[in-house]
Parts: structure tokens; sequence; C-alpha cells
């Protein structure tokens, strides 16, 4: 396949003048948004504007508790619209971990249930996991969707590893190790058909790296509990994240957390149950001066083009750099084919691969390691530059 850009002169100019809102693109070319994304300048902006404010009118005051209030609907209806869903559907939380562990935790686990997961899974997920059955008597284990990357169905491999007693299914919509865009809805679909003994098995998704990347439905895909951050493609402030459970699977999930922010009360304070929708599973005191930078950044994406749009620039870039490296001696990319996302792992012939990202990195270029499979991994987003991509090449090819 042959790769050949879609922008015009005149579209490279602009997005040249878009990059200029990511001060962090100044001096550095950057292949690390799986890691975290450079904000952008009207985020940061945000920040600052809600620190000056909130001390300004008095940290705990009526006005700033009204206007955090605010803060966190608007954030809850901007994350939800990106994701096509209703906000009664989305938690607010600090990251993907907690997200994850917010289901994991609020299923009524028995001793002999079992819990199937990829075996591409992030460990802080895995470990999750690990705890849960050592509590609970939960047993677990993983099917190898890593084996897929070029070949097989990984929706056949996964239900071959479904038991009668499978209660959850844990998986990446794009994997964050190899970059494999799972195909998530007709997971969904054989997890729900599975006539298990304990009932649906529900499906769980960490999606770390692909809110911010892939052109989402999240009604549509059908997934019970899908797990995101701000901090990464969306390229928010870290601290802020998000939840959404499938309306069908919130009676199903009991609170892991408690606080003010998850119960009703009574006209004395007292607490009488639960919210009805996604906030009963938030807690108390966030950092509200995060939430309208998250809205700036989405909105700094959306100025620029569709989720569409984003996503067809991305996948052409990620087309251009695994044919770049795929070209150069002594490189082998994991994938034989292009991406499906904006993830390209591959692996050096030398081998030493932390050293040899930590020498990129001095060089101006920010890849990362993975360490299974043991290779370096870069990113690249819709507002990447081509040219970036050939000085990553020329560099990787020096050292």
């Amino acid at each position: 396949m042959t790769y050949s850009s879609v922008l015009s002169a005149s579209e490279v100019t602009a997005l040249e003048q878009h990059r200029q809102q990511f001060p962090a693109l100044a001096n550095k070319a950057y292949f690390n948004f799986g890691g975290q994304g450079p904000m952008p300048q009207a985020a940061i902006a945000a920040i600052q504007a809600a620190h000056e404010y909130t001390q300004q009118q008095g940290p705990f005051s009526n006005q700033i508790n009204a206007w955090a209030t605010a803060e966190t609907n608007l954030a809850r209806a901007a994350i939800a619209a990106e994701l096509q869903v209703a906000p009664e559907t989305i938690t607010l939380t600090e990251s993907v971990s907690v997200g994850c562990n917010i289901a994991l935790w609020g299923i009524d686990w028995h001793p002999g249930d079992h819990i199937l997961l990829s075996d591409c899974e992030h460990p802080g997920i895995v470990a999750a996991v690990q705890e849960i059955g050592r509590r609970f008597g939960v047993e677990f284990s993983t099917c190898p969707l890593m084996q897929t990357l070029n070949q097989g169905d990984p929706v056949a491999v996964l239900t071959a590893h479904l038991r009668p007693t499978t209660r959850m299914v844990v998986i990446s919509h794009i994997l964050w190790n190899t970059g494999q865009v799972l195909p998530l809805a007709e997971i969904v679909a054989a997890c729900h058909a599975y006539p298990g003994e304990r009932g649906l098995v529900w499906v769980m998704v960490d999606a770390a790296q692909s809110v911010g990347v892939l052109p989402l439905n999240l009604a549509e895909l059908g997934a019970d509990f899908y797990a995101f951050t701000g901090h990464k493609w969306l390229c928010g402030a870290a601290g802020l994240g998000g939840l959404y459970i499938r309306p069908e699977a919130m009676a199903q999930l009991s609170p892991v957390f408690v606080g003010w922010r998850s119960v009703t009360k009574n006209q004395h304070g007292h607490p009488t149950g639960w919210l009805p929708d996604g906030r009963r599973y938030e807690v108390a005191t966030s950092d509200f001066t995060l939430f309208g930078a998250l809205r700036e950044a989405i909105a700094t994406h959306q100025h620029w083009g569709t989720a569409g749009d984003r996503y067809q620039r991305i996948c052409t870039l990620s087309q251009y750099l695994w044919q770049r490296l795929s070209e150069t001696p002594h490189i082998t990319c994991l994938r034989t084919a292009p991406p499906a996302a904006g993830l390209v792992s591959f692996q050096m012939q030398q081998g030493n691969h932390s050293q040899l990202a930590q020498t990129l990195e001095t060089q101006g270029f920010l890849l990362r390691t993975i360490l299974d499979p043991d290779c370096i991994r870069a990113c690249v987003h819709y507002f990447t530059l081509e040219s970036e991509i050939d000085r990553l090449i020329e560099a990787i090819r020096h050292l």
C-alpha cells in the first residue's frame, strides 16, 4: 500500500497554525499521546483562570460551590456528547484505573466466578483482578489475543475461552502494547449471547487508547463498562477521566467509593439512598479546575474537524509511519499491515529498546517502550506532521 498525503498546501498551513495552540509541540517531536497528550493553550488557561476565580471568590463559598456544580455538569455533558451517550450514563473519575476499579469491585462476586482477560491488558488492571481473585475466590484466566494481531479472529479466540462460570470479560478497545483495534461490538454481542450459568457475561473495556482516537457511539457498541481518561488522546489535564455505564448494567453495579456526591439526602442532610445515574459512583471533592480544561481540549479538537475526520487523519499518518519504519533496515513492525489507529509498535534488531528511547528523547523525539512484547511504541495524532515522522526515521537510522 502506497502512502499519499490527503492535505493540500493550504490545509498543511492550517494544521501548522492549529498546532500552535499546543505549547509542548514547539520544541519537540511528540510521539507519546498514548502516555499523555499535550494540552492546548486554551486548556492551560482554563485551569489558571479557574484557580484565580476560586481564590478570589473564596475556595469554599456558596458561589464556588454553585460554580463547581456547573463545571461538573458541563464536563459531563461535553464528554457524553463526544461519546454519543446520555450524560446520565457518565461517571466522572480521576483516571482509567479508577473507572475500571469501580466496575470490577462493584460486582457481587462469589467463589467460583470467573473473569476472562486478554493477554494484552495493562498491569494495573491485571493486578486489580488478581486481588479480586484473592479476596473472593474468583477464578481468572487470559485468552491469547496477541496472537491475532496479524491473523486470526479475536472474537472466536475470546469466546472459545469463556466458561459457564464467566461473569466478566476484561478487554481493551485498542490494545495498549500492539495497537490492535478489537472488534468491540462483535465481542460484546458474543459475550452477551453466551449461555453462562452466572447470567449475563459483563464486558468491561479499558478505553485508555480509544477515546480521542476512534469515532465512538458507546450506546451502539453495547459494552457494559467503558473506562477512559481525558489526559491521553483528548489532551486534557491529568486527573480527570470517566466511566460509561450501560443503563441496564447500572442497577447491578454497587458503588465502590461513597461520598456526598453519590447519595440522595433528606431535609436534614442525612443520606437516604443512591443518586439514580452515574453520579452514584462519584465520591466528593475533585479538582474542579480541571473540568473546564477538558472541555476546552475537546473543543479544540472539534474545531479542527469531526471525530471521523480526526480518525481518518490518524490512520493516514500511522500508515505513513508504519511504512517508513517497515522500509528502514534493522526494524520490524509488530503489525504486518498498516495500523487501524495511532499506535505503531516496532522492534529494533539490536534490542535495548529502553536505551534507544532515552537516546531519542535527548534528540527531541518522545516515544516509550513496552515490556510485553519488548518493543518501542510511537503514537501519531491528527496534528502530527509528516515532516516529524521523516525526522524521526532519520534519527532512528543514525542510532
